[in-house]
Formats: C-alpha cells, structure tokens, sequence
C-alpha cells in the first residue's frame, strides 16, 4: 500500500517538474483534451526513463503549493473514459489516490509507463515532455521505444560458461517424456536422439548452446550461479490465521520438476460443504489441481528475470492461496483477458514460452486464466483476486466459499455471464466500481445502494433467500432512524451522543465502516436538528444532550 503522504511529500521536494512528475491546480475541473495529451506525454516518458509509472497531480499550483481541489468522483470517471476511449493502445490510471490536507484534497494519478514496443498515442498523435514543457514525442524517442520488442529476449540468451554438465539427467529424462506426451507421433523417434539433439529439437538449446532457459528448465541447483543477477528460486510459505508465519521451502532449478514439488508440498486440504439440501458435492478440494499447476507455470513463464527477484506461493491456513512474481503484467487487464479469452501477440519471455509449450507445461491458446476463473465460478468460490501493483503480479484464490446458500443460488442465475459475475465479486468484496460497470449492474437490476456503498440488489438477494443479509447490507431509510431517536427521546427525556450511537449504529448498513456510520449519525441528527426541528441540542457542542423540541407555543409561553 502506497504511503500517500510520503509519495506527495516526495513529488513536492522535486525542484521543477520533470519529464515524470506534473502539478495542476485544477480546482474544480481539468480539461479532457489536455489530460489526455499529458497521459501519452507521461506515460511514454516513464518508459523512456525505465521507470514504472508517472505521477499528474491535481490540486497543486504552479509554485507547488497545495490550493486543493473539488474535482469529483463523477469527474474523474468521465476522465477515466476519455482515456480509454481515445488512448493507443487502450489504457488507463493505475491508481487514483485521494489525500485530505490542510489546505485541501489532492488526487494523485499514477499513469503506468507504455508497454514496451508501443507508444501511447492520444487521438492518433504522441507526445513528449521537454522538461516540464509538453511536446511532441521527438522521432528518436518514438522509434526508442518501438525497437523495444527488437531487444534480446532474456530467456534465449546464450550462458557461454555452461555445458551438458550443468543440467541434470533426471530433469532431461523427464522433458523427453513431456515431449513425447506434446508430440506422440514422434514418440519412437525422441528414443533415438541423443540429449544433445533433443535438447536442440525441443528448442532449449541453440546449435548446441546452453540458453538461460535450458539452466532454469533442466538445470542442476548448483548451476543457478550461471544465470546470475537472475534467481531460479520457488519460495513456498505457510501461514496460519493470523497471517504469522508457520513454515518455508526453498526449492531451486530444475523448475520442469520443481512445480510438481511445490504442488505437493500445497496442502490441498479437502473443503466440506454445509450438510443439507443442496446440489454440491460432500467434498472437494480447496484448489484446483489445474489452478496450482497453470498458476505456478505462468510465474515461471512470465516472470521479469532481470530484476533479480524470487517467485512465492504463500499458502493461509485460513482458506487462500498467493502467487506473485516479480515484472510487468504486460496485457491491459486481467479483465480483457478474460473476456477476451485471446492469447498475447507478445511475451516478455518468448523463447521460455515456447519451450514451456513444447514440454506440456503451459498451451498457447492463451485462455489459462479465463479457465482459472471458471473453476472458481462452478465450485462457486470468490473468483481470483489479482493484484498488479509494484512491478508485480499477485493473484490470490480462494479455497473456501464465503456463504453457500448465496454462491448456490447466484451461480444458477442463467442470465449471468463471466463478465456479470466478475462485476458481482467486486461488489461482494466492495471493490470500487467504475461508472460504465455500475451502468451495467444496475441496468440488469443487480445492484442497489448509492455510489460507493452497493450491495447486491433485492433481485438477486431475493432468489437466494439472504433477505436478511440483504437489509443488513442496505440499511433501512433515514425515516426510520429518525422515528427511533423521538420515541426514544418521548420513553427517556432525553439522549447523550452515544445513546444514540447504541441505539442506531449496530443496525446501519453493513456495508458502511465504522467512519462513514458515524458521518450517517451525525447527518440524521443534524437533520433532525436544523431542517426538521423536532430535537434540540440543551448541551454543549461538545457534549450534546438531546431533548424534543417545544412546540413554537411552547416556548411562547
């Protein structure tokens, strides 16, 4: 999680802007055309620079005096569409970071770097910085940055130091299998072929040459040396309930038999649903053997070697699983990918890739992680949660489901596709919404409740029979509260602050913090006070004691 202060603190120490840092004092808008202008000029500087993204900051003067600004949540989703919609390749804000300070709101928006070989455009054109000076993308950048895709692939790289010695034969005994399962009609002619030839022919080697693949695929522990800055390493780490560590594994090249040891050491314990009169089964197992399998495959596949990091699978006692590996997550969104249901046009690894294909670990229909979601989908378990902040990517699946009757009944809705159920898993994790999403749900009746706080609709909650979670979740309207404070007020004369807090809080929406039930509190009351009149404050601003109010003749006499 980002430390906002630290981050605005960071950006203000800067001496003039640069090619990655803009301040606007946008007060209360900010052009579209020209935040779009500035997206493209700051996200390819950020490539050009090596960094991961850029920062435009609203609410900031020309002096770098925070002025604050009134720019609204509605607002910066509108900017958001404008992005999408007219930037090439489509992208969009990696974050947008709000932040309260003395002299106003400012909203910091973290723009991603352009992908590497594409340029961001905006409205068919590029731009630059020159300085702090907005410009046209010079040609020499542009062409910088397409020639990008042209660099050496890490993972077919030549390790001139290494020999057939370096890899193990166990590990080449079993890619020959793999192999032979990917290509059975070549099945009498592999036994044939020495290692070497193999080894060629299975396109781990080049002329004979030992590749980083073939070190990281097929190599012997000790050989991890050779591909240095990089690390094979696989971490696994066991935690319990309360997040403490319990247990760790290493485990090193070679990673083609090195997967089958971290899914063992998964304890894949078997989940139990509720007894009753449902359709599941007794039992299933909390992860999918396919999950851990295409999950771990593509870390090893997609990750940024370069950088130097270390791939972990964490494993809770408390009913999730976490891979993350370090770099990029190179397509526009988990989502596209989903839905789309396409594979990449690029890899960050592409000789490993193809490898990986050709010994069966992975396929190139590109439609792993669309079948990941799908899996949770039918056992009626949260869909993957995946997070790609940092250079990483993160993705956590559940083992575990969050309330069986609900996940029963939402999942034999017939009208719901994977994209409708992939909006309803944010909403059931009150993750925020974009208003294109919150069109969407609410034009197929399956939400309620005001922007941010939704909640799934009556539409839904009736089916599945949660009518109960379901008033737990919306509240009930202002009326209501209002009714409770004056008969408690007409029993017992009059009311502290937290009287009234014990009164109403325990049944305000469930989906409101602690924070935004208090604000609802004071709202009510202070409605009650100074637009209706029917209570009066006969205590201090800082201690109020609550009566009725007198009647206008009442108070005559």
């Amino acid at each position: 999680m980002i430390n906002l202060q630290s981050k605005l603190a960071e950006l203000l120490k800067l001496e003039v802007e640069n090619e990655i840092v803009e301040f606007k004092e946008a007060k209360i808008q900010f052009d579209k055309d020209k935040l779009g202008k500035y997206f493209s000029a700051l996200s390819n500087e950020a490539n050009i620079k090596g960094r991961a993204s850029a920062w435009l900051v609203l609410g900031i003067n020309d002096a770098k005096k925070v002025v604050g600004t009134k720019i609204t949540d509605k607002q910066l989703n509108e900017y958001k569409q404008e992005i999408s919609k007219h930037t090439s390749p489509k992208c969009n804000f990696l974050q947008d970071h709000r932040m309260d300070t003395p002299n106003g709101e400012v909203i910091l928006l973290e723009i991603p770097a352009a992908s590497k070989g594409y340029p961001v455009s905006w409205k068919g054109h590029w731009y630059g910085r020159d300085g702090e000076s907005l410009v046209a993308l010079h040609d020499f950048e542009y062409e910088k940055i397409k020639k990008q895709l042209d660099t050496e692939d890490w993972s077919a790289k030549i390790v001139d130091a290494a020999t057939l010695d370096n890899l193990s034969s166990e590990a080449i005994a079993f890619a020959r299998s793999q192999y032979k399962e990917k290509h059975p009609k070549l099945k009498d002619e592999i036994d044939q072929w020495s290692d070497a030839v193999f080894l060629d022919k299975a396109k781990l080697t080049i002329k004979g040459k030992i590749t980083n693949t073939a070190i990281l695929l097929l190599g012997n522990p000790e050989s991890e040396y050779l591909i240095g800055p990089a690390v094979a390493r696989i971490t696994w780490i066991l935690k319990d309930r309360d997040n403490v560590e319990k247990d760790y594994e290493h485990f090193y090249c070679p990673f083609v038999t090195t997967v089958q040891q971290v899914s063992t050491k998964i304890r894949n314990l078997k989940y139990r649903y509720i007894a009753g009169n449902t359709l599941f089964p007794e039992e299933v197992d909390q992860y999918d053997p396919y999950i851990i399998r295409e999950a771990l495959n593509n870390c090893i596949a997609h990750q940024d070697y370069t950088m130097g990091g270390k791939i972990v699978v964490v494993e809770s006692e408390d009913g999730w699983l976490a891979f993350t590996n370090v770099g990029k997550f190179i397509p526009n969104s988990v989502e596209e990918v989903v839905i789309q249901d396409s594979p990449e046009p690029t890899y960050r690894n592409s000789f490993l890739v193809a490898v990986m294909v050709n010994l069966n670990m992975i396929d190139t229909i590109g439609s792993g992680i669309k079948k990941m979601f799908n899996i949770q989908r039918y056992k009626f378990f949260p869909l993957p949660d995946y997070d790609l902040s940092g250079d990483k990517v993160k993705v956590v699946f559940f083992g575990k489901l969050l309330d069986i009757n609900y996940a029963r009944k939402l999942a034999e809705l017939p009208e719901l596709s994977l994209e409708d159920i992939i909006l309803l898993d944010k909403v059931a994790k009150q993750k925020r919404l974009s208003d294109i999403e919150i069109k969407l749900l609410r034009r197929k009746n399956l939400i309620e409740g005001r922007k941010p706080n939704f909640h799934i609709s009556t539409v839904v909650a009736g089916v599945t029979g949660e009518k109960a979670t379901y008033i737990k979740q919306r509240g009930f309207k202002d009326e209501h509260y209002k009714k409770m404070i004056l008969e408690y007020l007409e029993k017992y004369g009059q009311a502290s602050k937290q009287e009234i807090d014990d009164l109403i809080l325990d049944i305000l929406p469930s989906v409101l913090d602690e924070k935004k039930k208090q604000n609802k509190i004071r709202n009510i009351v202070y409605a009650m006070s100074k637009k209706d009149k029917t209570i009066e404050n006969l205590g201090t601003h800082r201690f109020p004691r609550w009566f009725l109010s007198l009647s206008k003749n009442d108070k005559e006499k």
